[in-house]
């Protein structure tokens, strides 16, 4: 695949047969930082050889190394992870090398890979049992539930219940008529705040409703005591 700065990357998939164990590393300085390259990709799984490729042909002052992992999962998460990654000052280029397989490889890889889907399988399927389950227990609970309320046969129990609640619900009609009950006329003389003041901003209060009640109270029987006037003019 042509690589390219100025183009965006493409989106490649990769198949069991393209991903290997084996990894050519290229683009990396000639330093000879093979120790520290070993490390890097070390982090990432167990390494069993990490060599240079000298007979491979490489940009000017770069090399290319060869690296084989144990397992071709780590391989496979070192590529993802350090394609395209600075090191020391230059873009490592990871790409999978199949080619370097042997038949046992082959073998090997091609389990691996069925034991994995199978695994992923069985996993789906235990998921989704458990679910199936779960919503069949839930349905159990609520058909229970609702077969509870619609029996029309009472238990004992029940009906104990259910006298109690009428009887909180008398006692509860009691104290509401109680707390509904007029209020009683309290004397003004008394004092209810701790300060004087208070006390005597409770007295002006008092003091001049009492005049407003009084002057309502003249007003009404001077109303009263008004009379109707005749009118004893003669008509023609």
């Amino acid at each position: 695949m042509v690589r390219d700065r100025d183009e965006p990357p493409a989106v490649r998939v990769y198949t069991v047969c393209d991903e290997s164990r084996y990894l050519i590393v290229r683009n990396v300085p000639a330093l000879g930082c093979g120790d520290d390259l070993s490390r890097l990709f070390g982090s990432y799984g167990e390494i069993e050889e990490c060599k240079p490729m000298d007979a491979e042909d490489c940009d000017p002052f770069t090399d290319v190394y060869w690296i084989k992992f144990s397992q071709v999962s780590n391989a496979r998460f070192a590529k993802r992870k350090l394609d395209e990654s600075v090191f020391l000052g230059n873009l490592l280029k990871v790409s999978y090398a199949p080619q370097f397989e042997s038949v046992l490889d082959v073998k090997e890889k091609l389990e691996g890979r069925t034991r994995e889907v199978l695994g992923r399988i069985k996993s789906a399927n235990v998921r989704t049992e458990g679910s199936k389950s779960q919503i069949s227990s839930n349905s159990t609970i609520i058909g229970s539930s609702c077969q509870h309320w619609l029996d029309p046969a009472p238990s004992a129990s029940s009906n104990s219940e259910l006298q109690g609640r009428q009887r909180e619900f008398a006692r509860g009609g009691q104290i509401s008529h109680v707390g509904n009950a007029p209020l009683s006329h309290v004397s003004s003389n008394k004092e209810y705040f701790p300060t004087p003041s208070m006390n005597e901003t409770v007295r002006l209060v008092r003091e001049k409703l009492d005049k407003i009640q009084s002057r309502s109270g003249n007003t009404d029987t001077a109303s009263a005591s008004k009379r109707a006037k005749v009118d004893n003019r003669r008509r023609i």
